[in-house]
């Protein structure tokens, strides 16, 4: 099952998906009159941006994490958004959409082909899908000093896909017009924020199954070997349009 998340430490941190996520938006070209699902909302700082380019539309905000939702429910209002807390692997139970973004999400999603699937039913035909996650090589270095400190295979608990990978299966989902490629984007972090970073964005899921003071010290065993406060991360985008 999903893990809840600390959103408000994570709007508290310098977060690099905001950023990236912004320019999966612009890329989605939007009439503004669209009804789209962000699937994958967060706290929304995304979600937000989507509304402002639908004057005349509206966001269907979809996260599984209950704070995640709540706090981009605190930021958004109820202006044209509706918030759906659901787990991607499921059908998404809601009335097709004209579009699809979803950014720093899929990875956490174990199977990709499932996740496709749930995603087409709700796309209308020819409907456009831009999406951003973490792809083949992404964390290596910190999922390495995960395993040296702790024995631990984070790797087993995400999907970081080659771009033929990904394209198979949007093909096999009944997406046309694939695009999927890979790029380097490392992130490198002041040093007294390493650990709070660490806790609240790559390790929540292993913080969430742990008591405050065996996280506190699991993150502290990860962040001395990891060294350098350097996220090596490798995003994987795509876009895909729905077949007729």
């Amino acid at each position: 099952m999903p893990h809840d998340w600390d959103a408000a430490s994570y709007d508290r941190l310098p977060i690099p998906m905001t950023g990236w996520g912004l320019a999966v938006l612009d890329r989605l070209r939007l009439r503004g009159d669209e009804r789209v699902l962000d699937a994958g909302c967060g706290t929304g700082q995304v979600t937000e941006a989507l509304r402002e380019r639908l004057p005349n539309g509206e966001v269907v905000a979809l996260d599984a994490s209950p704070s995640m939702l709540d706090r981009a429910r605190a930021r958004l209002g109820d202006d044209r958004v509706t918030f759906l807390a659901h787990d991607l692997l499921e059908p998404i139970p809601i009335a097709p959409v004209d579009a699809i973004l979803s950014t720093a999400t899929f990875h956490w999603v174990p199977d990709h082909d499932r996740l496709f699937a749930n995603l087409a039913a709700v796309l209308r035909p020819e409907g456009r899908m831009a999406a951003q996650s973490g792809g083949a090589g992404n964390l290596r270095r910190v999922n390495d000093a995960v395993a040296r400190a702790t024995g631990i295979d984070l790797t087993a608990t995400k999907v970081y896909p080659t771009p033929a990978a990904e394209t198979d299966r949007l093909h096999r989902a009944g997406f046309t017009d694939v695009e999927c490629w890979l790029h380097d984007e490392p992130v490198e972090l002041p040093p007294e924020e390493l650990e709070a970073y660490l806790r609240t964005v790559i390790l929540s899921g292993e913080v969430a199954r742990r008591t405050p003071s065996e996280a506190a010290d699991f993150v502290h065993a990860v962040a001395s070997e990891l060294g350098a406060p350097v996220i090596d991360y490798v995003r994987l985008d795509l876009e895909a349009r729905r077949s007729p």
